[in-house]
């Protein structure tokens, strides 16, 4: 009998060491990195039932502004939404695609004032990219001020750098009372290439010697 129980609880001790084996072992994903078509289809539909409410260009202009806040990074204190050539960073997951798609679906509906929907071949294309997005946006004194700028993404003492980017262009000169210019360029980094739960940061180089540090917590990005 005892023997018995011996082997009982070797096996259970085994079975939970196991377990526990294989869950350490097994990537967590807080990015939405595998969705199928139809939780696309919905994402979708979502942001086009948001862009569809409203019926002003002001509307329209506050509706993407509040699609991105989810998706945005920025140095700690700053608020990109009150001064936007604050420098700041927009994550493009699948999810942040698919809801623009629906937005776009939206407003080209509203244009054309019948129903335009994005044919699932354009759906899968958005579903199997391999690439997490990082679009930068900052603001310098001239046109070409974002010249030479490079993105590396770090966690610990890790540097992951970009499997693909789009250097930065001119700069567009700021409109009414900004001074300036601000650029846009993006970095590509592989889904697999970093941990998502771990803390990182978004790190920006000139050639300088001028960097800057974006914080980005991926735990609390879809």
């Amino acid at each position: 009998m005892k023997r018995q129980l011996l082997q009982r609880s070797t096996r259970l001790v085994c079975l939970i060491g196991l377990v526990l084996f294989s869950g350490m072992n097994t990537p967590t994903w807080a990015i939405d990195v595998t969705l199928s078509l139809d939780e696309a289809k919905q994402i979708i539909a979502d942001g086009r039932v948001v862009m569809e409410k409203a019926s002003s260009f002001a509307e329209l202009r506050s509706v993407a502004i509040e699609a991105e806040l989810p998706y945005r990074i920025q140095k700690p204190g700053d608020d990109v939404s009150v001064h936007s050539c604050l420098p700041s960073a927009i994550v493009q997951t699948k999810r942040f695609w698919l809801e623009t798609l629906g937005r776009r679906e939206a407003a080209e509906s509203k244009r054309q004032q019948k129903d335009i929907r994005v044919p699932e071949e354009k759906i899968q294309e958005y579903l199997i990219m391999p690439n997490l997005g990082v679009e930068v946006r900052l603001c310098g004194d001239e046109e070409y001020f974002a010249e030479g700028a490079e993105v590396v993404l770090q966690q610990g003492s890790e540097f992951i750098h970009p499997v693909d980017f789009v250097p930065p262009k001119a700069g567009r000169k700021n409109s009414g009372s900004l001074k300036g210019y601000r650029s846009r360029f993006t970095a590509r980094f592989a889904y697999t290439s970093f941990n998502h739960q771990e803390p990182s940061i978004v790190a920006i180089f000139f050639p300088d010697g001028q960097l800057i540090n974006l914080e980005a917590d991926f735990s609390k990005i879809k």
